[in-house]
């Protein structure tokens, strides 16, 4: 009789697991640019490695398949061959036993269908399609194309003043991003194939800390060129714009309908994840320009925007979504439920609301929730429920901002979605939910299915709603411009479609809410086309050479988070959560980035090795 025994993995296994690691972490920096049917054979050849020689469909015909996929690659294939790769992908999906054969086959199949373009210039230009070729992933994955590289080693070097004109090159607002930025350039990072991503936000809020935006003089402005610009909206996408416009050398005048300059990031965020004084010392640089006139607390109506687009050269609409969405629940008219937007804007001119011994419940899970759900905890309420209808996991908010929340006593309660509102004597006393459970994978995430089960009464005090946001259209709308449902249309090159041809629309009221750095980016993009539309192509300097790259840290290193102050202490103020760098964290955390604008990119400059 056979003896069981129990005992640790084989050396191989184990072996094989440190070997998975780093094959995860190099998938996770695939190099933006790279092309896709090149990254289709790795992945058809990694789900080869991993079958078990069982069915002969994922046994023999996965490495056939990888095969004809290196013709495609190589420049080799043929119509025939693309004939023999969908029969071949089709068999493998139909007929094999498992998942590692079947969704191989699938993974291909839909290859065919969403890189058909790829697929035929391999075939008839034999190279890739013009726009493949590897770049710098965090200056890519920037949606400002910020040169993250070089700021982070001026940083390194101790020079903050060129670090933060070197961000000024793509983004006027380099304290914001420090802040509050969600980071996108760290997602590819390459230094992951070593250890983990370089703090990139963390470096940059630290040289704003260092150094006040505010204190750093702007790059010179060129030559005045007499061209006017009007530019509607005073938040991240309007202020940006104006801030290139006017070192262009046209004139911007630049109107807000709200008290203060800032748009989202003042009346969106609250004060203890970006303090005001840091936000203005980012407004009060770019307003050194001395070519931006700005008009505060005008409202542009229908007839203000037909005489702006008459009267100046080009006109920039940028009115962020500032109007909170509601929800068709029984009893949401009560008094005691309000718009998260609603409640954020107030705080945004320091009119902070006393919920004292006070339950709040929040519906919702994106980070204007969790902005809410925090600002309940400091304005003295005895009990904070966030309520979504989805898994903890499915929150659209950054997983640092639900962590924080849950640190100072924010209850999640997910898979509940909100069903009516108790209301008592006209005011609000409890959300109803019914539980939901969660279902197949719809638009990229799974769905909530209501579940068989009795309603839950949270009670509630204070409801806010926090379920996204919209634009006020109608007065632009009758000025001839076009919006679709609850956003205004435009082209590439943000025309705003149907209105006159001076007229630029960007930011959240195109896009829908987003993030401040995708917020700049329209700006600057609608900057330059503005310029162009004039008849200009100016080129602009930020005063900064890109600096030599120096000897980095290549053996594995920890990375350097941003700490917090602690929930116990954090949670009964308003003040900064966010403790600094220091001066030793900053230096260590620059030297693990590995340059990759210096290594490993610039061979590649303008895509893969062609083959004849």
């Amino acid at each position: 009789m056979a003896v069981l025994s129990f005992g640790p993995y084989a050396h191989a296994d184990a072996a094989n697991g440190r070997v998975a690691e780093a094959f995860q972490r190099r998938v996770q920096t695939t190099p933006p640019g790279m092309c896709p049917i090149a990254l289709q054979l790795s992945f058809l050849q990694a789900c080869g490695a991993q079958t078990c020689g069982k069915c002969v469909p994922c046994r023999d015909g996965i490495p056939q398949l990888a095969r004809l996929l290196d013709q495609v690659v190589t420049c080799h294939a043929t119509t025939e061959t693309l004939i023999q790769i969908r029969a071949l992908a089709q068999s493998i999906r139909d007929t094999s036993d498992c998942a590692i054969g079947y969704q191989a086959g699938q993974g291909v199949l839909d290859g065919l269908e969403e890189f058909a373009d790829e697929y035929e210039s391999h075939l008839s230009q034999r190279s890739c399609l013009s726009d493949i070729g590897q770049t710098v992933p965090c200056e890519t994955g920037c949606p400002a194309h910020v040169n993250v590289p070089s700021y982070l080693a001026l940083a390194g070097k101790g020079d903050y003043a060129g670090c933060i004109n070197m961000v000024r090159k793509d983004n006027p607002f380099p304290t914001a991003c420090g802040y509050v930025c969600e980071h996108p350039c760290e997602e590819r990072c390459r230094r992951t194939i070593i250890d983990a991503p370089l703090n990139i936000r963390g470096i940059k809020k630290f040289a704003c800390d260092q150094l006040p935006a505010d204190e750093v003089p702007l790059p010179q402005p060129n030559v005045g060129t007499g061209r006017r610009i009007a530019v509607v909206g005073a938040g991240p996408s309007g202020m940006t714009c104006a801030y290139f416009a006017a070192l262009m050398g046209h004139s911007v005048t630049l109107i807000e309908a709200r008290r203060q300059l800032g748009g989202m990031m003042r009346y969106g965020i609250p004060a203890y994840r970006f303090p005001r004084e840091k936000l203005d010392q980012d407004i009060r640089a770019i307003l050194s320009l001395d070519n931006i006139e700005v008009h505060t607390e005008e409202t542009v109506g229908t007839e203000e925007m037909r005489r702006l687009a008459k009267e100046y050269d080009a006109v920039y609409v940028a009115i962020g979504a500032q109007q909170g969405k509601t929800l068709d629940l029984a009893g949401a008219d009560a008094k005691g439920v309000m718009s998260a937007v609603d409640l954020l804007t107030r705080i945004g001119d320091d009119d902070y609301p006393d919920f004292t011994g006070k339950n709040v419940v929040v519906i919702g899970g994106g980070n204007v929730a969790m902005d809410c759900a925090r600002t309940a905890v400091r304005a003295g309420a005895k009990t904070v429920t966030v309520a979504y209808r989805r898994r903890l996991e499915d929150m659209t908010a950054l997983r640092a901002e639900v962590d924080s929340a849950m640190q100072e006593g924010v209850e999640m309660m997910t898979l509940q979605a909100p069903d009516s509102i108790e209301v008592v004597d006209g005011h609000c006393a409890a959300l109803i939910t019914q539980p939901q459970r969660i279902g197949a994978v719809k638009r990229g995430r799974p769905a909530p299915v209501t579940a068989d089960k009795p309603q839950v009464k949270i009670p509630a005090d204070i409801i806010l709603i926090a379920v996204g946001q919209a634009i006020e259209s109608a007065p632009f709308e009758e000025a001839g411009m076009q919006a679709d449902r609850t956003y205004f249309v435009a082209d590439k090159q943000l025309h705003a479609a149907a209105s006159a041809p001076n007229v630029f629309v960007g930011g959240d009221c195109q896009v829908g809410p987003k993030t401040v750095i995708m917020a700049i980016a329209a700006g600057k993009v609608a900057a330059r086309n503005i310029d162009a539309f004039l008849g200009y192509d100016h080129k602009l300097d930020c005063g900064v050479a890109d600096p030599a790259p120096d000897a980095n840290i290549r053996e594995a290193y920890g990375r350097v988070n941003i700490a917090e102050r602690s929930a116990r202490e954090r949670k009964g103020d308003f003040l900064a959560t966010e403790v600094e760098m220091t001066v030793e964290e900053a230096q260590q955390e620059c030297a693990r980035c590995l340059r990759c604008d210096h290594f490993g990119c610039g061979a590649m400059v303008g895509g893969r090795i062609q083959y004849a």
